[in-house]
C-alpha cells in the first residue's frame, strides 16, 4: 500500500445461478471500509455509486486492482467533489481466472469450440439481478456504473439485453472490441496466437521473470504483470495437462481463449445495439493513441457510424502512448479517465471535465 493511501478492503464471492445458467460466477468487492458480514438488510447511500468492472479476454478480474486503488485515492482526496462511491465489484468471465477452475466441467461440454462473450454478459446480468445464490446485496437499489475493457466492454453492453433490465447510471467503454464485418480474419489471427502461446512454467515467479523480459509483457505496468502471475496461474496437474505434475499453467487455457475469438455473434449484437445504448445511458469511451491492435479505421467506425454519431457519447478520450491493452500498460491513466467521467456524469451540478474529443 502506498503511504498515505486509503485502506481498501476486499471480499471474494462465488455466485451460483445454476441450473438456469451453467456457470458459477466469481467476483470481488472492494470497499473503503470493511463490508458487513451480511448485506441482506443494509443499503448503500442513495447518492453513492457502485462501480462494476468486466475484464478483457485473456486476463482476469484482479487486473482492475491498481485502477480501483487509484480511484479510491482520488475519491478520498477530492473533498470538493459531490461524487460518492460506495464500493466497486469485479467479475470474472466464466472461463477466466478462478471461475475457469470452478467451471472446468461445464466448459468441457461444447465450449471448447466456441465460447460466447454473451455468456459473460449474461453472468454479469444474473449476478446484478440477483438470479442465484451466494450474494445478498440488492443491486436493484444501487446506482450502478458499468466499466468494461475490450471483450468486457462488449459483455457490459450485452448485459443490458436480458430481463429484468439492468439500470446503469453511466457506462465506460475502454477500447471496446466493437468491430464491423471485418472481424473474421482478425478473429482468426487472435485464435491462432492463443493456441500457440506458451502456457506452462516451472513456477509463478519464473513466469513473472520470463514475461517481464519479453517485449509484449514489458509494456505492462509491473503491478499488473505481478497480479497476472499471482492470480492467472494454477498448479499442475489439470484437466488440460493430467500427466504434468510440476509447475503452473494458465487458468484460462489456450483452447478456451481461442474459443472466445471464434464468437462472431456477440460482438455483432453489441455493435448493432450501440446506437440505442448511447442514447439511453451516458456512455464514455476511451482509446489509446497507439493503434497497435484496433486500427484507427475501426475506432472511427464505432465513433462516427456504429454509435449514430460521435455526439452521442458523453465523452471520448484518447490516452497518449497507450494501445489496446491500456488497462494493463496504463492503469493510473485509465483510473484518471474513469474518475473524470464520474465527475462529468454524476457531480451535482455536472462539472466541465475538458475531455479530449476526437
Amino acid at each position: 500500500m502506498v503511504p498515505g493511501a486509503p485502506r481498501v478492503f476486499c471480499k471474494s464471492y462465488v455466485f451460483d445461478p445454476r441450473p438456469r445458467f451453467p456457470f458459477r460466477i466469481t467476483a470481488k468487492r472492494y470497499c473503503a471500509r470493511e463490508p458487513p458480514a451480511s448485506d441482506a438488510h443494509s443499503n448503500a447511500r442513495s447518492d453513492a455509486l457502485t462501480l462494476v468492472f468486466a475484464h478483457a479476454g485473456g486476463v482476469h478480474k484482479e487486473h482492475w486492482e491498481p485502477i480501483i486503488h487509484r480511484l479510491f485515492e482520488e475519491h478520498s482526496g477530492s473533498a470538493e467533489s459531490s461524487v460518492s462511491i460506495e464500493d466497486m465489484w469485479t467479475f470474472a468471465a466464466p472461463n477466466h481466472g478462478d471461475a475457469a477452475e470452478l467451471n472446468e466441467e461445464p466448459l468441457a461440454w461444447g465450449y471448447e469450440q466456441m465460447a460466447p462473450w454473451e455468456d459473460y454478459g449474461r453472468g454479469i446480468h444474473a449476478f446484478l439481478a440477483g438470479l442465484g445464490t451466494g450474494v445478498d446485496v440488492n443491486f436493484s437499489q444501487r446506482r450502478l456504473v458499468a466499466v468494461g475493457h475490450s471483450m468486457g466492454a462488449v459483455a457490459m453492453i450485452l448485459s443490458t439485453t436480458f430481463f429484468p433490465l439492468l439500470k446503469f447510471s453511466s457506462m465506460h467503454l475502454i477500447v471496446p472490441m466493437l468491430v464491423g464485418k471485418k472481424w473474421n480474419d482478425f478473429g482468426l489471427h487472435l485464435e491462432k496466437s492463443a493456441e500457440k502461446r506458451r502456457d506452462i512454467w516451472p513456477s509463478a515467479e519464473d513466469a513473472f521473470q520470463t514475461m517481464k523480459s519479453r517485449p509484449t509483457w514489458r509494456k505492462w505496468d509491473e503491478r499488473v504483470l505481478r497480479i497476472y502471475t499471482e492470480h492467472g496461474l494454477r498448479p499442475l496437474p489439470t484437466a488440460e495437462y493430467p500427466d504434468r505434475s510440476d509447475g503452473v499453467t494458465l487458468k484460462c487455457t489456450g483452447k478456451q481463449e481461442a474459443a472466445m475469438y471464434r464468437d462472431h455473434k456477440s460482438r455483432a449484437v453489441a455493435y448493432k445495439l450501440l446506437p440505442h445504448l448511447v442514447k439511453e445511458i451516458p456512455t464514455h469511451i476511451t482509446y489509446g493513441e497507439v493503434d497497435d491492435f484496433v486500427p484507427a479505421e475501426w475506432q472511427n467506425d464505432v465513433l462516427n457510424n456504429a454509435s449514430g454519431g460521435i455526439h452521442n457519447f458523453a465523452s471520448v478520450t484518447k490516452v497518449p502512448d497507450a494501445g489496446h491493452l491500456i488497462a494493463q500498460s496504463h492503469p493510473d491513466a485509465v483510473a484518471d479517465v474513469i474518475w473524470t467521467s464520474l465527475l462529468q456524469s454524476h457531480s451535482h451540478p455536472p462539472r466541465d471535465t475538458s475531455m479530449v474529443k476526437l
